[in-house]
């Protein structure tokens, strides 16, 4: 169990990009938002209180909303 939930990493991810949680789908590309690189290593550093193991690639290499809430959530939609 980390400690994060699906609500909160949807509200950590729009509140950095700029929008409301209900405006993302599991499908989202997130880097077709604008999410680069250097957002993604701020979220990374954000998560690490509650899954410590979290490294950048495990975001970066699927860069949807829905697997991340998968990775982070372990498997909670």
């Amino acid at each position: 169990m980390t400690g994060l939930t699906t609500e909160q990493v949807h509200a950590d991810v729009a509140d950095l990009l700029g929008c409301g949680p209900g405006e993302l789908t599991p499908d989202t590309d997130l880097t077709d938002l604008g999410l680069d690189s250097m957002r993604i290593m701020g979220l990374v550093e954000k998560w690490r209180t509650a899954y410590p193991q979290l490294e950048f690639p495990d975001l970066a290499e699927d860069p949807r909303l829905g697997s991340w809430t998968k990775l982070l959530t372990g498997g909670a939609r």
